[in-house]
């Protein structure tokens, strides 16, 4: 195998790690580490914008098959995206707690402490 051949083959998998990582972000596959399925659209953004920035660097340097991954891949991300975007946050399980109500609750003891 030529450096050249190499190259695309890292190439593709540095692609293919970061669509991974989107659409973990995204819930649409588990997380193999938790074996949850999990969404964080940060996360899932964030990975996009490394990409876009990949192809924005790499312009006028990749083949015209590593160019066209490239692009297919990303449009399919972005494309998922959007639909994530649009459907509402998962609620919290009921045995998940909450940080925010955890706040309140901390706020009303240091209160009632206090005027004792």
């Amino acid at each position: 195998m030529d450096s050249k051949e190499k190259n695309t083959q890292l190439f593709m998998y540095l692609v293919g790690s970061f669509e991974m990582s989107a659409m973990m972000a995204m819930g649409k596959i588990k997380n193999p580490m938790t074996d949850k399925t999990e969404r964080d659209l940060t996360q899932a953004q964030f990975s996009i914008d490394i990409m876009d920035m990949l192809k924005e660097k790499t312009k006028g340097q990749l083949s015209e098959y590593e160019a066209k991954f490239l692009d297919n891949t990303l449009g399919q991300l972005k494309l998922n995206y959007i639909d994530e975007s649009k459907k509402p946050e998962e609620p919290k399980k009921a045995d998940e707690p909450n940080p925010a109500e955890e706040l309140k609750e901390s706020e009303a003891d240091k209160t009632s402490n206090t005027e004792e």
